[in-house]
């Protein structure tokens, strides 16, 4: 049986815009812990507009650890992040990220990650200038349907990033983590924040309208000039590319807001289907106070 005494760490999870960062401040606050991010993006310097990092405000006096500590230059996967972040936890540490994929890095529920050369990178990226995204997603569907099935046509990123995989092991990407240990680890009690459907749309979209009034733009403009486009253009934060592409900002805008409801729609799907058995709080019906007790407290 699991004790309040044996819970060493926590994990505030959910999609973009749902209000996890805000959950894991109330909760490390009440553990007298610290907020330790678990977003790979959030992790990278010079980006904090776009990738949503918390502000001193927002971070309300709880120290928070891993936000902005990585070089753009720097490559990550879920493994060797899943590592790092585990160095940075401690008794009492909130985990929060919206990565279901570097969530089981975290909890070490992946096989070992080959490292990918830059030239396959660079073989596939080639491939979807010639069959566009969901050309890509049909081959993906034919070497490893399961993967295929968890990604939509669209998910350019994951898409190329599963082929490169595949490319590098000859093996389908989901078999990656065949066979290794799933559910809540020993010693983590976790939350799901999960507003309503529409509530996660319209909490999307004031986002992404609050970042560009932060200076989203501008951000990008900076990291441009220091000459770190190439690096943008590699990891592929979402939004990034619509304003590297440049054009009329309110286009961009709406592209950005439409792109980032499918993408917590996804990650919504993820979270309920790879963790089932993980509470869920719906921070605009339901009390902070019912947050703790689903966590134990």
């Amino acid at each position: 049986m699991t004790t309040a005494a044996s819970i060493h760490h926590y994990a505030i999870l959910g999609p973009t815009a749902s209000g996890k960062s805000r959950l894991a401040v109330d909760v490390a606050r009440r553990l007298g812990g610290r907020v330790v991010n678990g977003d790979p993006f959030q992790a990278f310097q010079g980006i904090p507009i776009g990738t949503g990092q918390p502000d001193d405000s927002e971070r309300g006096g709880v120290p928070h650890l891993g936000y902005g500590v990585l070089p753009l230059s720097e490559s990550v996967n879920p493994s060797r992040f899943g590592f790092q972040v585990r160095e940075w936890l401690s008794v009492d540490s909130v985990l929060v990220t919206g990565s279901g994929l570097y969530l089981r890095g975290i909890w070490d529920q992946l096989s070992e990650l080959p490292d990918v050369s830059e030239d396959l990178v660079k073989r596939v990226r080639g491939w979807a200038t010639v069959l566009s995204s969901p050309g890509l997603h049909r081959y993906l569907c034919a070497v490893d349907p399961v993967r295929g099935s968890q990604l939509h046509p669209n998910d350019q990123s994951r898409i190329q990033r599963a082929l490169a995989l595949h490319l590098a092991t000859r093996r389908r990407p989901s078999a990656l983590v065949e066979g290794i240990q799933h559910g809540v680890p020993a010693g983590w009690k976790a939350l799901i924040v999960l507003p309503s459907r529409e509530r996660l749309r319209a909490r999307v979209a004031q986002r992404v309208r609050s970042m560009i009034a932060a200076g989203w733009a501008q951000e990008v403009g900076d990291v441009v000039a220091a000459g770190h486009e190439a690096d943008l253009r590699r990891l592929r934060p979402l939004g990034y590319e619509a304003w590297l592409e440049a054009g009329d900002p309110k286009v961009i805008e709406a592209h950005i807001i439409q792109s980032t409801q499918a993408y917590a729609k996804r990650q919504t799907t993820f979270f309920r289907n790879q963790w089932p058995d993980i509470p869920v709080w719906d921070p605009d019906s339901e009390s902070v106070e019912t947050a703790f007790a689903r966590l134990g407290f």
